[in-house]
């Protein structure tokens, strides 16, 4: 045998070995997917994910957190993220910064109530074993399975509006008006120029079924960008990551400051925040990527818990606000992404892309906004599933759908519809089909209203 046959035949005895490998761990084949396309499932979650990268260090410095150190964290607690639910629930999601939470801790905790950031994060801490302890005893479980299967349509529903929404927003298609609230972005703005490019485009590469449509969309509106001078060249390729020295530990150094009645109503909002808000984009992200079975349970969703629920710990040890579901997940999955190959692949460019964050920076909003109002347009499919003909359905779905965009939270829309759907039941004498759980979370959901809007 030649040395480049023996070659060849070591590549290929190495390569099927690490394919069958990958098969093993993430049961590929059963997922009727392959590494081809659950790596394009990641490029494409991870390039719409990437502003995660600036935007979360930026809010995180209004608390005080210095920025470069907030940059690493990110990367790094959004990497640690994606591996637990890879590896722990195989699902193709990803877990990053809220920015939710992340406002909340800095504008409402830091910045309003005058917390030092150092406290805010032992704060989250807090919540976090919480979660975690609720996590261990199922509770989470519970309330998502107890969730009516047209309820859970209309969170995936709702959260693919939201999604939309936020493309609309960023893309600047739609601004805010001090009159009507919101008003279509004016023409004369270059963003709107490139949102339209690159929506246009993917809408026609989707329409003729171009494998990876829309992370092909997004690398041709960032090219045309640059080419119309929008875009700015990055004047770097490579630079060092900044320490993450000042934040790491700091959690843990400043539990004893958990102390006052004021701390333990912060943890509180904490806790129940992210509790909806994971709990319905699970069940959004779930739903859309053909997971849910028939009975309308979820796999391995205990599993999915106990991943998130770990990833808030180590991101408030690192120094971030909550860790989440993120929605951005949504685009991979549209890409084919089904198992957890697609999250440890994400995992693994945010860890790159702490030495190419120069590339990155490019990268605006406008590019990715495309994405999100198509992976809108795919989610929305889910409101031909709701029996619209039956009232007492159709209200508290309509609530979850057109309150998560409206109210710019999927926890806030999610407790819209599920306080709604006790109602509407008992009104038409169907309270006996109503579960014990959802009379329990009818409650917990006005008692949430008044924790974080008073």
């Amino acid at each position: 045998m030649t040395l480049g046959k023996l070659c060849l035949f070591s590549f290929c005895f190495y390569f099927g070995g690490a394919m069958d490998f990958l098969n093993k761990v993430f049961h590929l084949e059963e997922a009727n997917t392959n590494v081809k396309r659950e790596l394009i499932a990641a490029l494409t979650t991870f390039v719409s994910l990437s502003y995660i990268l600036f935007v979360n260090p930026n809010i995180l410095h209004a608390a005080g957190i210095p920025k470069g150190a907030a940059f690493t964290v990110t990367a790094i607690a959004t990497a640690i993220g994606c591996f637990l639910m890879g590896f722990i629930a195989n699902y193709p999601i990803a877990l990053a910064p809220t920015l939710g939470s992340g406002a909340f801790f800095a504008y409402n905790v830091c910045v309003g109530m005058h917390i030092s950031w150092e406290t805010a994060l032992a704060a989250v801490l807090v919540a976090s074993i919480l979660f975690i302890l609720i996590t261990v005893f199922k509770l989470r479980e519970m309330v998502v399975n107890a969730i009516p299967q047209d309820m859970k349509y209309a969170i995936s529903a709702g959260i693919g509006l939201f999604i939309a929404f936020i493309g609309l927003k960023n893309g600047q298609l739609i601004v805010n008006s001090d009159s009507t609230l919101v008003t279509l972005g004016k023409f004369s703005n270059s963003a709107v120029w490139i949102t339209l490019f690159g929506l246009v485009l993917t809408v026609i590469l989707m329409a003729l079924r171009v494998p990876g449509s829309i992370f092909v969309g997004m690398i041709i509106t960032a090219i045309f960008g640059m080419i119309i001078g929008q875009i700015p060249l990055p004047h770097d390729i490579i630079a060092g990551a900044p320490s993450i020295a000042p934040t790491f530990g700091q959690a843990v150094f400043h539990l004893k400051d958990i102390n006052t009645a004021q701390l333990w109503m912060v943890v509180l909002t904490f806790l129940l925040v992210t509790f909806f808000d994971t709990a319905g984009t699970l069940i959004g992200m779930t739903e859309q990527a053909g997971m849910v079975d028939k009975d309308g349970k979820i796999p391995r969703i205990g599993r999915a818990f106990l991943a998130d629920s770990t990833a808030m710990v180590e991101g408030a040890i690192c120094g971030t606000a909550p860790l989440g579901t993120s929605v951005e997940s949504s685009a991979g999955i549209a890409m084919g992404g089904r198992t957890g190959l697609t999250a440890i692949f994400v995992g693994i460019f945010f860890i790159i892309s702490m030495i190419f964050s120069p590339l990155l920076a490019v990268i605006p909003t406008t590019v990715t906004a495309p994405a999100l109002i198509i992976v809108g347009v795919l989610m929305a499919s889910n409101l031909k599933k709701i029996d619209w003909d039956k009232f007492e359905i159709a209200f508290p779905a309509f609530l979850t759908v057109v309150g998560m965009p409206l109210t710019y939270s999927i926890s806030d829309g999610l407790a819209l519809g599920l306080i709604a759907y006790p109602i509407t039941m008992i009104a038409s004498k169907r309270a006996k089909e109503v579960t014990p759980m959802m009379y329990i979370l009818f409650v917990v959901f006005i008692v949430f209203f008044l924790v974080t809007n008073l």
